[in-house]
């Protein structure tokens, strides 16, 4: 379907909108190492069905966060409530960086730790909002989902490097795509997608 802006693409009851098919994007972790973690309002967006496998999954992970990450998350939770009352990781007061965080020392020759996810790193599975970003899932009325791209400064180095080698946000997280979605939504999803970019092409 077609709106002032721009084409939605509707795969049951998921609906996608054209920048996830149409915009570059690749992480460039060696310059950004991680920001995404360590800034922003509040943690990670966290489903209900979530919490209870982060729980269960802590003692394979917890060894590898900071201590002050393991502080934030063994005092409030292995979940927060955000300001608007949602479901998210927790953080770590004053410094604000997600609870799970694990930091190493940089690998780029800068000054500085890289940032990492300390779920990931034990071969747990990391909440759907990390590993589908930079797409936010918007839950509908009728059970149905949006999936639309989320803009923020702090990745302008992954949109740039997307483009240089040509990589757009579908591709760049197909296995989250197919892991949350299904390989069918996927396969939908890329036909998709290569229609509408032909017909972009100048």
């Amino acid at each position: 379907m077609r709106e002032d802006f721009g084409t939605i693409i509707q795969i049951g009851d998921i609906l996608v909108s054209e920048d996830v098919v149409c915009e570059f994007f690749a992480c460039d972790y060696p310059v950004c190492k991680g920001a995404c973690c360590i800034i922003g309002d509040s943690g990670a967006p966290l489903e209900e069905d979530e919490l209870d496998p982060l729980e269960t999954a802590y003692p394979a992970f917890e060894h590898l966060m900071s201590q002050s990450g393991r502080t934030a998350a063994e005092t409030s939770g292995f979940f927060a409530l955000d300001r608007d009352g949602d479901l998210v990781t927790p953080c770590v007061p004053v410094t604000g960086e997600c609870a799970y965080c694990h930091f190493r020392r940089s690998t780029s020759g800068e000054d500085g730790d890289d940032c990492l996810c300390a779920i990931e790193m034990a071969g747990c599975v990391k909440p759907r909002s990390c590993s589908l970003y930079p797409i936010r899932v918007t839950k509908l009325t009728g059970g149905g989902q949006a999936l639309n791209l989320h803009r923020w400064s702090i990745c302008k180095d992954a949109y740039e490097k997307g483009r240089r080698e040509g990589i757009r946000v579908y591709q760049f997280l197909k296995g989250p795509l197919e892991r949350v979605y299904g390989e069918e939504f996927y396969e939908a999803l890329d036909a998709a997608a290569k229609h509408i970019n032909s017909e972009n092409r100048p």
